[in-house]
């Protein structure tokens, strides 16, 4: 059994998929509240109908008109327990938190995550750098 992810690298695997955002969309994340907790509860787990949840967004997506203006504050859950009992190398649970931070944040912007993926990539490559 590998040693378990400290909280801080944890913690460190958000703000990196974050960081990995274009930055366009890092500006308009405005005052998203991402938290980590262990496990979802049953009011969360019944709100998306799922068995288990790796994340979960609350709020109005930016897609929605006057969405900017709501009155709640959107709030993504990334739920580490859950991540933890179904990836169990660092690599594969790294690669998970990240692919599922842009996932609950792709909700948040009311896109796909193939289409946040996409712009990510645009970012990278039109960006004028070769070889990232």
């Amino acid at each position: 059994m590998p040693d378990p992810i400290d909280d801080t690298t944890f913690e460190d695997w958000v703000f990196e998929a974050i960081d990995a955002l274009p930055e366009a969309f890092r500006e308009r994340l405005g005052s998203v509240a991402i938290v980590i907790e262990e496990w979802p509860s049953q009011a969360q787990l019944a709100s998306v109908g799922a068995p288990g949840l790796y994340g979960l967004y609350q709020g109005v997506p930016r897609s929605v008109p006057g969405a900017d203006h709501s009155a709640t504050p959107s709030k993504i859950t990334i739920f580490r327990g859950t991540l933890e009992s179904h990836y169990r190398t660092p690599e594969a649970l790294h690669e998970k938190v990240i692919d599922t931070v842009h996932h609950e944040i792709a909700h948040h912007f009311g896109i796909s995550d193939a289409r946040l993926h996409d712009l990510a990539v645009e970012h990278d490559h039109g960006a004028g750098g070769h070889g990232h």
